[in-house]
C-alpha cells in the first residue's frame, strides 16, 4: 500500500473506530465535574436578552463554539464536512477541520475539506500536524493547506502519544519549537497549537506563545481518546497494549485552562476535550477560556443529519443562556468575572 492510500485508509479507520467502538477516557474526566456555578434564584435578568457572541482572532461569533478538528479525506467524512460547514454559517460557529496532509499528499481529495463555498462567513481553520514540519514539510504546504480552505487560521497540532501508538506513527519531534516558530513569523494568517486529547500545559502553552503561536487550544483529556482509537486499528500486539496502557493519559481539559491562565492571561484560549453540553462549555469560559470545542457531538449528529446537527445547536445555545441566566449573567464577559464557578473539594 502506498503513502497516499495508507493515509487515506487511516482516515477512514478513524471515523470508523469513532463511530463503532467506545474509545472515550473511562478514567479520567475532562475536571469540569469538579466546579459548580453558584445558583442565583433572583438574576435581575429578561433571558430573552442575554448576549453570548464573542469575538476570536478579530472574527465576530454568534456562539462561543469550536466545532473541532475531525475528519476529511473520504466520500464520508466529506458529507461530514459540508453538513458540519452549513450548520457553522447558519450559526455564525468556528469550525477545523481534519489533518489535511492527505489532500497535501493527495489534490483529489482536496474537495473533502473545501467547505469555504458552503460557509463564507465563519471563521474556519486549516489544520496540519506539527511533526510534518520534521518529515519535508514546510511554508509551502502549510500555505496549500490554507489555501483549500481558504482559511482564517492554520492549526498545528501536537500529538507525540497518539504517533508512538500509530503503527505507521511519525515519532521526531526533535526541533520542532524552532521551526514553528518560523512557520508562526512566516505564514500570513495565525498559528493555532492544538493537542489531540492529551492536553497542553501552562508551561508549554507560555513555550509556543513566546514562539508566536497566536492561540492556543488544549484539546485536554476527557473525550475521545486517540490512543484507544490508534490501539484499536494496530495490528502489531505492542501498538495494540500501548492502546490499553496508556488510553486514560492526559492532563483533564480544566487543569489545562486554569495553568494556561496562571502563566498568560491574554492569550485566545479554545478548551476542548470531553465537552458534551453547554453547561461544560460555560464552564470552560468561566475558568478563562474564549471559546468551547466539541467533536464527538457534531461527529454523531452530522453523520445522522442536518436536521440533528441544528437541533445540537440549538440546545447547546439554550444550555449556555441558561447557565447565564441562573447565575445573574447578562453575557460571556460578566460571566468570566462573576465568581460565581467554584471548585468542589
Amino acid at each position: 500500500m502506498n503513502l497516499i492510500s495508507q493515509t487515506e485508509a487511516r482516515k477512514a479507520d478513524h471515523l470508523r473506530i469513532c463511530l463503532e467502538s467506545n474509545v472515550q477516557f473511562n478514567h479520567t474526566t475532562n475536571g469540569l465535574d469538579r466546579y459548580r456555578f453558584t445558583h442565583c434564584c433572583l438574576p435581575e435578568l429578561n433571558r430573552s436578552d442575554i448576549d453570548i457572541t464573542t469575538t476570536f482572532l478579530g472574527k465576530q461569533l454568534g456562539v462561543p463554539l469550536l466545532i473541532s478538528s475531525m475528519t476529511g479525506g473520504t466520500e464520508q467524512a466529506k458529507m461530514i464536512n459540508y453538513r458540519l460547514a452549513q450548520v457553522a454559517q447558519k450559526y455564525k460557529i468556528a469550525m477545523g477541520v481534519g489533518s489535511e496532509r492527505v489532500a497535501v499528499e493527495n489534490p483529489k481529495v482536496a474537495d473533502s475539506f473545501a467547505v469555504r463555498s458552503l460557509a463564507p462567513d465563519i471563521l474556519l481553520f486549516a489544520n496540519l500536524g506539527a511533526v510534518q514540519l520534521n518529515y519535508d514539510y514546510g511554508i509551502n504546504q502549510c500555505q496549500q493547506a490554507i489555501d483549500i480552505l481558504q482559511a482564517n487560521a492554520l492549526i498545528l497540532h501536537l500529538n507525540p502519544l497518539q504517533e508512538c501508538i500509530q503503527t505507521e506513527g511519525d515519532t521526531n519531534f526533535r526541533g520542532l519549537l524552532d521551526k514553528i516558530s518560523k512557520l508562526c513569523y512566516s505564514l500570513p494568517v495565525p498559528v493555532i497549537a492544538k493537542e489531540v486529547g492529551n492536553g497542553i500545559s501552562g508551561k508549554m502553552a507560555q513555550k509556543l506563545i513566546d514562539a508566536g503561536v497566536a492561540a492556543i487550544d488544549v484539546a485536554g483529556a476527557g473525550g475521545t481518546s486517540w490512543a484507544k482509537i490508534e490501539g484499536e486499528r494496530a495490528t502489531d500486539p505492542i501498538q495494540r497494549r500501548l492502546g490499553n496502557t496508556f488510553g486514560n493519559w492526559g492532563l483533564p481539559t480544566a487543569e489545562c485552562i486554569t495553568s494556561i491562565r496562571d502563566w498568560n492571561s491574554d492569550v485566545p484560549l479554545i478548551a476542548s476535550g470531553g465537552l458534551r453540553n453547554g453547561l461544560d462549555v460555560a464552564k470552560a469560559i468561566a475558568l478563562g477560556a474564549d471559546l468551547g470545542g466539541l467533536a464527538w457531538p457534531f461527529l454523531q449528529a452530522a453523520v445522522e443529519s442536518e436536521e440533528s446537527l441544528s437541533l445540537l445547536v440549538d440546545i447547546l445555545i439554550a444550555e449556555i443562556r441558561t447557565v447565564l441566566f441562573c447565575t445573574g449573567n447578562a453575557n460571556l464577559a460578566d460571566l468570566k468575572k462573576s465568581g460565581t464557578l467554584e471548585r468542589l473539594i
